[in-house]
């Protein structure tokens, strides 16, 4: 579940930034059979020695750094998962890093959720929003963590962002223990963070262990529970893209609205990439936000046990018949069911 279990000191000790890039391609075509783009190849080579600097700096040496952790039954990675010792607990303590190389960043349209990067363009989802969403699907589906007291935790860390204000506006978006966001800047406030959730010299092997050996298993089935959540809470942890996604539908069906305009948006991605959790988010969502909304597929097998769990004796919520295939997600004013 991780390309490589390092600690920081470690990571400094037995590799260069090159002969780690080396070994994290490898692993990545033996474990996964797929190869990474220039730029996350830059990034590991950048980002990952730059934070175990720090950590060996803030004397964290000793934590174990699980770099590129692959989140459970999900294609998607967090950066790292720094394993230790809670120190008020004496329990496993975790924190889902997201690096950053970014160097300037600016909200997206005015939407603190999103974000434009300099020579990257945009929108791409707050790396707030990106950590925070990693530790909450983690938490749902690690079994592991659901008994520990105060497990888990997460950071943003924007390592050469050394002047706060070009960042200005991501220090907007609310942090949470899921979720706080730092910079070069601010390199000592975020190791005195660390500290609380991960116990300087303390060993941190156990706690790596029992991460990586927790069985795997959601904590909510999305059609076992689907008559309640679709309408009255989200089901689903969304994570990346498909969080970003879901942002962007909202915003555009928003600024549709104001300027009394239609508007149609497709969401692509291959099998298993969460279409279906996209477009029942969004149908929660903008049934929460009182709009009339329709969810239609070309899966009669999905359709069919849609309609018998959700919505039983709601007409707001439930399924409407469709003969239709979609391969779009459709959203706007004047539909019914």
């Amino acid at each position: 579940m991780t390309l490589l279990r390092v600690t920081a000191n470690r990571l400094l000790e037995e590799y260069t930034s090159e002969s780690l890039v080396e070994k994290l391609l490898e692993r990545m075509l033996f474990e996964r059979g797929i190869t990474v783009g220039d730029a996350e190849q830059r990034s590991w080579g950048k980002s990952l020695p730059a934070f175990a600097a720090d950590l060996r700096h803030g004397g964290l040496g000793n934590v174990e750094m699980l770099i590129e952790y692959k989140l459970p039954l999900s294609s998607r990675r967090a950066d790292v998962v720094l394993a230790g010792v809670h120190p008020a607990t004496g329990a496993p303590s975790y924190v889902v890093v997201e690096l950053k190389q970014w160097s300037s960043a600016t909200a997206f349209e005015g939407d603190p959720a999103m974000v434009t990067v300099p020579h990257l363009g945009g929108p791409l989802l707050h790396p707030v929003a990106q950590v925070a969403g990693y530790c909450e699907y983690l938490g749902d589906f690690a079994r592991a963590l659901r008994d520990q007291p105060d497990p888990l935790a997460g950071i943003a860390y924007l390592h050469n962002v050394h002047d706060p204000g070009v960042v200005a506006d991501l220090a907007e978006y609310p942090a949470s223990p899921a979720g706080r966001l730092f910079t070069g800047a601010d390199t000592d406030a975020m190791l005195d963070y660390l500290r609380t959730r991960l116990r300087p010299g303390a060993p941190s092997g156990y706690a790596a262990d029992v991460l990586l050996n927790s069985p795997a298993a959601p904590s909510q089935q999305l059609l076992a529970v689907a008559a309640e959540e679709v309408r009255e809470r989200q089901v689903f942890h969304l994570l990346g893209n498909q969080r970003l996604a879901v942002d962007l539908v909202l915003h555009d069906v928003e600024r549709a609205r104001a300027a009394d305009v239609k508007r149609v948006l497709v969401v692509t991605g291959g099998p298993g990439s969460g279409k279906s959790a996209i477009a029942l988010a969004l149908l929660g969502d903008l049934a929460r936000r009182g709009r009339t909304v329709l969810h239609a597929t070309g899966s009669r097998s999905f359709t069919t046990t849609l309609r018998q769990v959700a919505g039983r004796g709601r007409r707001g919520s439930r399924p409407c018949s469709s003969t239709s295939t979609s391969s779009s997600l459709q959203t706007g004013t004047g539909w019914t069911c």
